[in-house]
């Protein structure tokens, strides 16, 4: 089967590596570049995004900022999965906020702006402090506003002015603060006959709006099933196939949903080590229309984001249970270069392994792993 997926980045090379072994080729097509690609190799083929389509049994995405008219034509061949709603509903928070109201999955209260009056409503009706993003453009912590006092309410309608005035289409939406007790995830997979596998929710913790850490093996069943009565609901109104991720605020047992990412996800990069069939294989899998893998956790694991970063340090190897994937990206400050999985047997000693890894990897540059490992020592 040849299987085309939009995008070129990180996770369409980790969905290749796991299609291979399922007689399953893919390629990416960079919507920068307009090229198509192997993932993995870099290698470059003599063919157009149409021709890519014709060639191609399925066709799926990596990210959901895919210029309208590519997902046009994807939607059209009848092969695309999780389908162009889906993907334009993870890349703008509006069209996301109405699937949450209508599928009944509770949110941060909200107010879309694109009118100075609307931020004097969002101020009245939702109180300060807010959190402002922008709707169809920004993540990992770009693009975003915090109003935390009526002082600075001038300065930033300015520079949200100055958004809304490149493009007139574009939106931003007014938040309610939401004081969490933490965040957390859950990811599943859906097949096209409606049936679905959902892992254990993942704990995640975040660096100035970057995912830094995850660690999957916390149990709590209240909490795993609300995730997954969300998961459920979201899936169903979007008849999604693939693998979806939802990121949610705990706020005192209960759960607000942040956002939805309509494809494989950071928090979920554990998987690779943690359960027995990872998110990369279970996406391609039901977009293939294979049967679903297990999603049962397998040993207590984390996920440690390497940023900006020009290598993995290879010390690290010799902690038990550490594997290492490197994305050979060019370095950026604060870019995603790599990410490091730290599995074993318990959460305490999950905890001493990443203990073990501090001795390599300082708090400057892979913040939050000292804490996290003496709260898993302790629990």
């Amino acid at each position: 089967m040849q299987m085309l997926v939009l995008g070129a980045g990180q996770l369409a090379r980790m969905m290749a590596l796991v299609a291979t072994p399922l007689d399953i080729h893919i390629r990416a097509y960079d919507v920068n570049s307009e090229q198509v690609l192997h993932p993995v190799t870099g290698e470059r083929y003599e063919q157009n995004l149409t021709q890519a389509i014709e060639a191609s049994d399925r066709i799926t995405a990596e990210f959901e900022h895919v210029p309208a008219d590519v997902l046009a034509l994807c939607e059209q061949s009848g092969k695309f999965f999780p389908g162009r709603k889906a993907i334009e509903c993870g890349g703008d928070r509006a069209k996301e906020k109405a699937l949450l109201d209508g599928a009944g999955v509770p949110s941060a209260p909200y107010v879309l702006v694109t009118e100075h009056r609307h931020l004097e409503q969002a101020i009245s009706d939702l109180g300060l402090p807010l959190v402002i993003k922008t709707c169809q453009a920004g993540y990992d912590g770009k693009g975003q506003w915090r109003l935390k006092s009526t002082d600075q309410a001038d300065d930033i309608w300015q520079e949200m002015k100055a958004f809304l005035d490149k493009d007139a289409t574009h939106s931003i939406i007014c938040e309610k603060m939401i004081p969490f007790d933490r965040e957390v995830s859950v990811i599943g997979a859906r097949d096209a006959q409606g049936n679905v596998k959902v892992y254990p929710v993942t704990e995640n913790e975040h660096t100035n709006g970057v995912l830094t850490l995850s660690v999957a093996g916390i149990v709590n069943k209240n909490i795993q099933a609300q995730a997954v009565d969300a998961y459920n609901k979201v899936a169903k109104a979007l008849d999604y196939v693939g693998v979806l991720a939802i990121e949610f605020f705990e706020v005192e047992g209960e759960l607000l949903v942040n956002e939805i990412a309509p494809r494989v996800h950071n928090s979920g990069h554990w998987t690779q080590q943690g359960a027995f069939c990872c998110q990369f294989e279970n996406h391609v899998r039901a977009v293939a229309g294979l049967p679903l893998g297990s999603t049962d956790l397998m040993q207590p694991s984390a996920m440690i984001n390497v940023l900006g970063q020009d290598a993995i340090p290879q010390q690290v190897l010799a902690t038990p249970g550490v594997r290492s994937h490197w994305y050979g990206k060019t370095v950026k400050p604060g870019r995603k270069m790599g990410h490091i999985n730290v599995s074993a047997n318990s959460l305490y000693e999950l905890g001493e392994r990443l203990s073990e890894l501090q001795a390599h990897l300082s708090e400057q540059d892979y913040p939050g792993i000292k804490a996290r490992a003496q709260q898993l020592k302790s629990s």
